[in-house]
């Protein structure tokens, strides 16, 4: 960590002297009034890049940092996934003692095979350690098409600036199979041994001042550890989530439709020469009620992403079935211009996966606050839709926002334990992340919507949500 910055990539220039005067004005109107009104809020120095880290929070070590046990608090990460992980690399590189639990026996367990696109967080990768994604793929064009192929919208760096150069690949979207970034934070952290795997939650209880004793299923027997703070980063259908506020609070909520998902290597395709298949375009095609996205998978593959609405216990059924009936279907609903078809039609099976989409309602502060010991992150925190792509987004900027809350929060000087890590860390936290996350899960439950309905089709060069906020 930068003590420069104390690991936030970011230092204050200090307040201007108008900014003072402004504030102390204020101030004194506001005494004037016996406290009427609005209190005014003190302002912030403007904050800047900083120079000794670069703006990443971070500088070199030939070493690991050694966990400061003594000051700070041991987290029980459960859940191996994206955020997860995240959250286990940005405590490292802090110091903070953790332990990362996974319920699967091996990082091959379950096919995770499907793309991100990396928005607000290919910054906050930087503050993750990684540097450079040998994986990612940069797209610097977006086309969306109507069902014979006109294009009726395009948008991106060769729209606008006509010129493939890489100098603007800051201002791009970066493309990357899921396990890839995984395994890049991963390595963060020495590989993939720094797993506790095949440890499926089944119970944590917190004890009056002495953190919270956790229980988990590991071989068939009860294994038991304890832990400072537990953080759920297990996923929408989270089991720390259950045991926390329960199912019922909160349930899933089906937002009408399903997706079908599948990978087709480029090499499959030979002989198709299509623009649309540079490895640096993404495009969609859509007729109003179904919809496909294809972007660069990696390098030398592409995934393809078909939704359409389906009643609840159809789409349940459909996924069901597996994937020789996705495929079949999403062949049916898609003998559209090229290269779609040829792109499904030259996808193995293997490759396919589908399920209903779901979400659920924007969780209250007060729900987490129930237990003092334990909060959320990621997808068991805030659910969403896939047509936005914030779901690993918003994960990554969560893990990178509570550890940087941690490092501050429990200083020596702080005395967490005797004022708690609520109040030290978590409430903070929480209000950060539900206030930064909600207006994603709104968006990206109205995407599942329009996505599927006229707005879609309308004329113009730009992404299709920005037509509702334009209205």
């Amino acid at each position: 960590m930068c003590l420069e910055c104390q690991g936030r990539g970011k230092k204050s220039r200090g307040l201007t002297k108008k900014a003072r005067l402004h504030y102390q004005i204020a101030l004194d109107q506001f005494e004037k009034t016996n406290g009427e009104g609005t209190i005014p809020v003190p302002p912030k120095g403007h904050l800047h890049s900083c120079p000794k880290c670069s703006g990443s929070g971070l500088l070199r070590s030939a070493s690991p940092p050694i966990a400061d046990k003594e000051n700070y608090p041991h987290l029980a990460i459960i859940g191996g996934g994206i955020g997860g992980v995240a959250l286990a690399v940005a405590c490292l590189h802090r110091g903070i003692p953790f332990t990362l639990y996974e319920r699967d026996d091996n990082f091959e367990a379950r096919s995770q095979g499907y793309g991100l696109t990396l928005q607000q967080a290919s910054k906050a990768i930087e503050g993750l350690g990684i540097f450079s994604l040998e994986e990612g793929v940069i797209s610097t064009r977006h086309l969306v098409h109507t069902t014979d192929g006109k294009v009726i919208g395009e948008w991106g760096i060769r729209k606008w600036i006509q010129s493939d150069a890489k100098i603007f690949q800051k201002r791009t979207n970066i493309h990357i199979a899921r396990q890839s970034l995984r395994l890049a934070l991963l390595q963060q952290l020495g590989g993939q041994d720094s797993v506790q795997w095949g440890h499926q939650l089944v119970d944590f209880k917190e004890c009056e001042g002495k953190g919270v004793d956790l229980s988990f299923q590991v071989d068939g027997k009860i294994k038991n550890a304890k832990a400072d703070l537990v953080v759920g980063a297990d996923g929408i259908r989270s089991s720390v989530r259950r045991l926390l506020i329960g199912d019922d609070s909160t349930p899933l909520h089906y937002l009408g439709c399903i997706v079908i998902l599948g990978i087709c290597p480029l090499k499959a395709l030979e002989g198709l020469n299509s623009p649309l298949l540079d490895s640096a375009t993404v495009f969609q095609t859509a007729n109003g009620n179904e919809r496909i996205y294809i972007m660069p998978y990696a390098s030398d593959s592409v995934m393809w992403q078909l939704s359409f609405p389906m009643p609840e216990e159809d789409a349940k059924a459909l996924s069901a079935q597996g994937p020789q009936a996705l495929k079949e279907e999403a062949r049916r609903r898609t003998l559209w211009h090229n290269p779609v078809p040829q792109i499904l039609e030259a996808t193995l099976e293997a490759q396919i996966s589908g399920y209903p989409v779901y979400d659920r309602e924007l969780l209250e502060p007060e729900l987490l606050a129930k237990i003092q010991k334990v909060t959320l992150i990621g997808d068991a925190a805030h659910p969403m839709s896939p047509f936005k792509g914030q779901g690993a987004n918003q994960a990554l900027l969560d893990a990178l926002s509570l550890a940087r809350i941690i490092s501050r929060g429990c200083r020596p000087s702080s005395q967490w334990r005797k004022v708690g890590i609520r109040e030290s860390v978590l409430t903070e936290f929480e209000s950060e992340m539900l206030e930064r996350s909600a207006t994603k899960v709104n968006d990206s439950a109205a995407a599942a919507q329009f996505l599927h309905s006229e707005i879609v089709l309308y004329e113009g060069d730009e992404p299709r949500g920005r037509r509702l906020k334009n209205k």
